[in-house]
C-alpha cells in the first residue's frame, strides 16, 4: 500500500488536503489504495525519517511553517538520501526555482482548487506508479512481468502455484516456499496457512475464520494460523 505524507503546521490545511485526496481517489482512481500520515512540523517529519527510517511514497509539503521551513526540510531529506517525490504547497511563488532544484514534482500556490490539485496529483501519481518495482515470475516458455498489486492472491495446487491476477490466472511450477521468497520483497504479501499467499491490499473484509478479497473470493483461515495472520494484517495497516 502506498503512503502519502502531509506536512503543514495548520490543521485546517491538513484537513483540506486530506479531503481533496479522498475526492481525487473517488473521481480519478478508485482502485488506488493508500494511507495518509500527517505531520504538523518539519521537525516531526524529519524525526520519523531519521529515527525510524520512514519513507513515504509521496510527500505534500508546505513551505512556510513555524520552525524549519519546507525548503529546509526538503534539503535535509535529500541529504538523508530520501528521494520521496515532493509536491510543495505554498502561499508564494518566490521559492519555485529552489523547489525544482530539490527535484520537486509540482509547486502549488495557495489557495488552489480541485482542478489544479488534481492536475498535480495526476503528475505525482504517474511518477509514483512508475517507481513501483515490477514483479518478474518465470512461467512456461519465458517470464511474466507485472506490478505486485496485479496479484489478488496465490494458491498452492499440488506442485504448482496459481497466481490469480487482474488479467489472467497464471499456473507456475514452483514450491509455495520459493514463491513466497520472491513475494516477500513486497510488504503487502502474507501467507495464510500452507495453501495461500494473500495480497493484503486486496482484502475487503477479515472475519474470524475467513478473508474476503475484492475480486469476490472468500478464503478460509486455518484456526491455528488465524491469530498470526490477523496480527500481520493489522501491523501492515496500522503500524
Amino acid at each position: 500500500m502506498f503512503e502519502i505524507a502531509l506536512c503543514d503546521d495548520e490543521s485546517t490545511e491538513l484537513e483540506k488536503i486530506e479531503n481533496l485526496l479522498s475526492l481525487y481517489q473517488q473521481e480519478r482512481n478508485d482502485s488506488m489504495q493508500y494511507k495518509i500520515a500527517k505531520f504538523e512540523s518539519a521537525e516531526e517529519l524529519l524525526a520519523q525519517v531519521r529515527q525510524k527510517g520512514y519513507r513515504p511514497n509521496l510527500l505534500l509539503l508546505d513551505i512556510f511553517m513555524t520552525g524549519k521551513t519546507g525548503m529546509e526540510a526538503a534539503d535535509e531529506l535529500r541529504k538523508e538520501k530520501c528521494d520521496v517525490p515532493i509536491v510543495f504547497l505554498t502561499a508564494s511563488t518566490e521559492y519555485a526555482l529552489e523547489a525544482y532544484e530539490l527535484d520537486a514534482l509540482q509547486y502549488l500556490v495557495k489557495p488552489f482548487g480541485k482542478e489544479k490539485f488534481f492536475h498535480a496529483m495526476d503528475i505525482a501519481f504517474d511518477k509514483v506508479w512508475k517507481k513501483e518495482e515490477p514483479l518478474v515470475i518465470k512461467v512456461a516458455g519465458g517470464v511474466c512481468q507485472m506490478q505486485p498489486d496485479d496479484i489478488f492472491y496465490c494458491e498452492t495446487q499440488k506442485n504448482y502455484q496459481i497466481l490469480y491476477t487482474r488479467s489472467e490466472n497464471l499456473r507456475v511450477r514452483m514450491t509455495a516456499g520459493n514463491l513466497y521468497a520472491i513475494l516477500q520483497r513486497f510488504p503487502q504479501f502474507q501467507k495464510c496457512g500452507s495453501s495461500y499467499i494473500l495480497n493484503m491490499n486486496h482484502i475487503v473484509a477479515l472475519h474470524k475464520d475467513e478473508v474476503k478479497m475484492d475480486n469476490g473470493r472468500k478464503i478460509f483461515i486455518p484456526s491455528s494460523k488465524a491469530a498470526e495472520f490477523k496480527k500481520a494484517y493489522f501491523a501492515y495497516y496500522f503500524d
